[in-house]
């Protein structure tokens, strides 16, 4: 099954949510004016594009709409089609494995999917016949380490962990240095997801961050920060103090199809500027598949 037929069953709950008030807008009106683009507004606003990304696309609509005379509502969703998938293609999907080591390191809040994100994504490298090395840093929720070396064992990578309330810095270094000595293509590395101090958590991840570029500062690195997208709009909030915290450099988008707001995809890629590269559609390794905007849009807006 590929990308959009997932994407679509994943989809179901926001489609379902969204199906009966988005046809009516598209089909409800006989000519494009004022009251169709509050209804369509309205409609983004709750698949939780926010109001600050509902409001910038039914603008673009608008412009769109005169400078191209379009003149049917047909005509107006399609053109909406290709500005949320604009304002989706922010930059390249894939992560950026360039590098041997390339090194990966994963955060966010607890209760996101953080570890299981790594787990599916390490199946998914060996797969592709990559050596992957997990390096299990979040040494302070207690038995983080165990899940992480349950998916090292599921997926066959290598695993580097210590003991609870171990330094994370150190749990990092041992990793490289394992990695190093083994010829390792891809370092993922599960941080710590605590945002109660943000102070803490920006001191924690800079000291990472400084051992990395430190020890492999050739490696081409990437920041995931794993989301749950059921969470809505304070999905978003966090974002928007992680990138702050962190400098991410991409997101991956857990528990769609557990929700009805799958617009927050959009919300995240538009507000941040950061690429969504992963979105999560189910509980098996392959159900986090690399994101794909144009199918993603299609699929949402059928």
């Amino acid at each position: 099954m590929g990308f959009f037929d997932k994407i679509k069953i994943g989809l179901s709950k926001t489609r379902d949510a969204l199906g009966s008030t988005l046809s009516g807008v598209f089909s409800g009106f006989s000519e494009i004016d004022d009251d169709f683009y509050d209804e369509l507004e309205e409609c983004l606003i709750l698949a939780d594009l926010g109001v600050e990304t509902a409001t910038k696309a039914t603008q673009q609509l608008r412009k769109a709409v005169r400078e191209q005379r379009l003149k049917t509502t047909e005509d107006a969703k399609a053109a909406l089609k290709e500005i949320l998938v604009d304002m989706l293609n922010v930059a390249d999907t894939a992560l950026n494995l360039s590098s041997t080591p390339s090194v990966v390191l994963v955060i966010g809040v607890n209760g996101v999917g953080k570890t299981t994100t790594i787990g599916k994504i390490a199946t998914q490298l060996t797969k592709q016949g990559k050596s992957v090395l997990l390096v299990a840093g979040d040494t302070f929720r207690a038995a983080a380490a165990d899940q992480l070396e349950i998916w090292a064992d599921r997926s066959g990578a290598a695993i580097v962990r210590q003991h609870e309330g171990a330094d994370p810095a150190s749990v990092v270094f041992d990793g490289i240095q394992s990695a190093k000595a083994k010829g390792v293509d891809v370092i993922l590395v599960d941080t710590a997801g605590r945002l109660h101090n943000k102070q803490n958590l920006m001191n924690e991840l800079n000291k990472i961050s400084r051992i990395v570029e430190r020890e492999l500062p050739e490696a081409s690195k990437e920041v995931l920060l794993v989301l749950d997208g059921t969470t809505g709009q304070n999905g978003l909030i966090q974002a928007k103090q992680f990138k702050e915290i962190a400098g991410v450099t991409a997101v991956a988008l857990t528990k769609l199809d557990g929700t009805a707001k799958g617009g927050i995809v959009i919300a995240v890629a538009d507000a941040l500027q950061i690429p969504v590269k992963f979105v999560g559609v189910g509980e098996q390794a392959e159900d986090l598949m690399v994101f794909e905007a144009k199918d993603f849009v299609e699929a949402l807006l059928q």
